[in-house]
């Protein structure tokens, strides 16, 4: 295997660490001194903190993929994204996927399956996001999230999904990384027979 065969790098030290701005619990940035292996000392180099989040996209038995569509302030435009949301302090990123389901579409789902865990930046961290794909998904009550946008949820057919997807109709990183990961995990539940029939469109 070619990256068995690759020679081990040296991790980065930290020094100091300074506090820069502290916005909790939604972001906090840092000023780092970072020691290099070679043993020079890098000043100010940055760091921000914000709170991980989950994206958990949901199918249903007809296999639709369930998206929010809602203004994002971040690309300042009407954007498509699957059911996202911050961890609480007091829970683990599966039970944060379960309650943004259940609040930003009303639904439960039978099955959880988790895509990674991914940092957001990878030279000044940003933060964690956790994806889930979310199968046999059925609504059981009005949803309910709570948020500032205005939302309409859409359930889109796998296929007419794959193809936007391809074409670039998804501005948020976070929403392009997690549907790319579950088009992959339900091409293999396809292909071993654990996803529904009617889910294979």
């Amino acid at each position: 295997m070619v990256m068995d065969s690759l020679p081990k790098l040296k991790h980065w030290e930290t020094g100091d660490r300074r506090l820069l701005i502290d916005r909790s619990p939604w972001m906090r940035l840092y000023e780092d001194e970072v020691i290099l292996p070679d043993g020079r000392i890098i000043e100010g180099y940055l760091r921000l903190e914000t709170p991980g989040y989950v994206a958990v996209v949901p199918v249903n038995d007809a296999g639709e993929i369930g998206l929010v569509r809602s203004y994002k302030r971040g690309v300042d435009a009407i954007d498509l994204q699957p059911p996202a949301g911050v961890i609480d302090s007091d829970e683990l990123p599966l039970e944060c996927a379960q309650r943004e389901l259940l609040e930003e579409l009303g639904c439960r789902s039978e099955s959880m399956h988790p895509l990674g865990s991914f940092v957001l930046n990878g030279n000044y961290y940003g933060g964690r996001a956790h994806f889930y794909l979310a199968t046999g998904c059925h609504i059981v009550s009005e949803p309910n999230a709570g948020d500032l946008e205005e939302q309409q949820i859409i359930w889109l057919p796998l296929e007419e999904l794959r193809q936007l997807w391809e074409k670039g109709g998804f501005q948020q990183l976070g929403a392009v990384a997690a549907l790319g990961l579950a088009l992959s995990h339900l091409d293999k539940l396809r292909q071993d027979g654990s996803l529904k029939q009617e889910g294979s469109a």
